[in-house]
């Protein structure tokens, strides 16, 4: 397990999400990790971080989820496992809630239950730039599935590759530290994201991969790498088979005139959007369900009876669409775009 410590110096650069007001003392805090990753309408549910850090992240989800929610984090490192601790006093009495609603927990992402935590369990999985420093990136998407309750989601941001990374990269211990070793091809990624039962990732970020280093860059060829953030749902089996007319009411937090579920697809409020059976089943069987008015259509989806094209579900094409690039390592400083 190399993801333990490899965060101290990286060269390349990891992944950015935007950015959330914080209690002044936590940018002092030791943090190994990117920009934070959260998606919206998280008040009262139960949130799990997979390599969870110094706890940072868990700390501004907390107030998010709010004093009825809870923000469990787990990792693998005792020491930050135990830095986190140190501050739920502070924070429950920052946010000025009643007991804590966090907790930090030492384990591995790929067995979660053998760290306590229950199968159903979780309303949303988030994390952050961690699974492409992991081994087995199969078993910790299967963990989350397993621990999502039907409806819940899992969003996160981490590196990709252009292409299959060949072995000799998952042995290089620099490529390795620097998550280029580890990262997925893209589409391996929403292969194995399909065959454990998740919805089809959405794609709600990206941003190319600078790597200035030169022996880096050497070592690389033509690999090239992308940060993306996902978002996929755990759906009722067979749930919806035909299209469906949905108008959003605009009543998301922060979003009362456009909800932008993913990078391609945006509800105006009041508007009505025809849109397949599977994201009819995401807005109706999600937390999303009471901000849209759903009407099944007649109409077969025939999205269903044919094979599935993901290109624009690519990391890299979005980035190159938005123009975005990153200079700067986010794990150890604060990340530029371009």
């Amino acid at each position: 397990m190399l993801y333990r410590r490899v965060l101290l110096v990286l060269q390349c650069l990891g992944c950015c999400l935007r950015a959330y007001s914080r209690p002044s003392h936590m940018s002092i805090l030791r943090f190994f990790g990117c920009g934070l990753v959260a998606p919206e309408k998280l008040k009262g549910c139960s949130v799990l971080d997979l390599g969870s850090g110094s706890g940072r992240d868990c700390y501004v989800l907390s107030q998010l989820v709010g004093e009825d929610g809870r923000v469990t984090g787990i990792d693998m490192t005792e020491d930050l496992i135990q830095t986190s601790r140190k501050y739920m006093g502070y924070h429950q009495e920052h946010f000025g809630y009643a007991k804590p609603n966090t907790e930090f927990v030492h384990g591995y992402m790929e067995k979660l239950g053998d760290a306590g935590i229950q199968d159903g369990s979780m309303d949303v999985v988030v994390s952050n730039c961690v699974i492409c420093l992991c081994p087995d990136k199969r078993a910790v998407l299967s963990e989350a599935y397993n621990v999502l309750k039907v409806g819940g989601e899992l969003y996160f941001s981490d590196m990709y590759a252009s292409e299959v990374v060949p072995e000799s990269f998952r042995l290089d211990p620099v490529l390795w530290g620097e998550g280029m070793g580890g990262a997925l091809y893209w589409h391996d990624f929403i292969s194995i994201m399909k065959d454990l039962g998740f919805s089809t990732p959405r794609l709600v970020a990206a941003s190319r991969i600078d790597v200035h280093n030169p022996e880096l860059q050497a070592k690389a060829g033509d690999i090239k790498y992308a940060s993306g953030t996902y978002r996929a749902f755990k759906l009722p089996k067979h749930s919806i088979q035909t299209t469906a007319l949905v108008t959003y009411k605009g009543t998301v937090p922060d979003c009362a005139e456009c909800f932008k579920l993913d990078a391609s697809n945006s509800f105006k409020v009041n508007v009505p959007v025809e849109v397949d059976a599977e994201m009819a089943a995401i807005l109706q069987y999600t937390r999303f369900s009471p901000d849209f008015i759903i009407q099944m259509t007649d109409k077969p989806d025939p999205s269903l009876s044919s094979a599935q094209q993901y290109c624009h579900l690519s990391p890299f094409i979005l980035a190159d669409r938005l123009g975005s690039c990153m200079k700067q390592c986010s794990k150890t400083g604060v990340a530029a775009k371009s």
